[in-house]
């Protein structure tokens, strides 16, 4: 099956995404087929009450948990006021009325801000990468390293999921979040050549936006509103929930 390519991504220190159409293999009938399997489980598409039930529902609350509590206002603001803990605890604890996290990655991310430096830095560094200045590699790049800083207790904090799930629910409509099995089978299925790196990294997430960007364009007649629906078709491609 030949496989569809994404943007080639620039080598040197700063780069970015060609605004120009990538030049790609077309595969439409992995298209085709991920298409069919979404619909079979979901009749009605992205609007389909079993879908909102299954997968949007609680991921857009989760968002409007964000936005109530931690919008970038008041994320400013309590950054002004030194409230760092506050910070990590309102974004904790939004995360953790989701199930997109496995246990061990909550503990994680619970133990890495604890203490104040821990708190600190997660605060500091997430505002910086949800509203800061500069190209989305630097900032992406930039919030990495601070991820890969955070204190460690056990399970190591640089991860694809811990990386990715905090700029998915407070910006979803730019930002997507990676699990990797199940991304890596739905871009076979789907027929995308997906650059994954287990490293986080930009070149893997910018080839991840790709491929958003991709079904966001193959799916433009149903269509998906915004990053939760793009990762929730990818996880009904990839998931065992989701077995035929």
């Amino acid at each position: 099956m030949a496989l569809r390519t994404g943007t080639d991504l620039e080598k040197n220190p700063s780069p970015r995404q060609s605004s120009e159409t990538p030049a790609r293999t077309q595969s439409w009938s992995g298209t085709r087929r991920c298409r069919r399997k979404f619909l079979r489980f979901f009749p009605k598409g992205f609007l389909d009450k079993k879908y909102i039930d299954w997968e949007r529902g609680y991921k857009w609350k989760a968002h409007q948990q964000w936005i109530e509590g931690l919008n970038r206002r008041t994320h400013r603001a309590l950054l002004q006021e030194h409230r760092f803990t506050e910070i990590a605890a309102r974004a904790v604890r939004v995360e953790s009325r989701t199930n997109l996290l496995f246990s061990f990655e909550k503990m994680a991310v619970r133990d890495a801000v604890k203490s104040a430096a821990g708190a600190q830095l997660f605060a500091e560094e997430l505002y910086e990468f949800l509203y800061g200045r500069g190209s989305p590699y630097r900032k992406f790049e930039r919030w990495c390293n601070a991820v890969e800083a955070l204190p460690r207790k056990q399970t190591r904090v640089l991860t694809w999921p811990l990386v990715t799930i905090f700029g998915f629910i407070a910006q979803p409509e730019e930002h997507i979040f990676l699990k990797p099995t199940v991304t890596q089978i739905a871009a076979r299925q789907y027929g995308y050549d997906f650059q994954y790196g287990s490293r986080p990294s930009w070149e893997t997430y910018a080839s991840l936006l790709e491929f958003a960007k991709t079904i966001r364009q193959d799916l433009s007649d149903m269509p998906p509103r915004d990053m939760i629906d793009i990762q929730s078709f990818i996880w009904v491609q990839g998931s065992d929930e989701y077995d035929e």
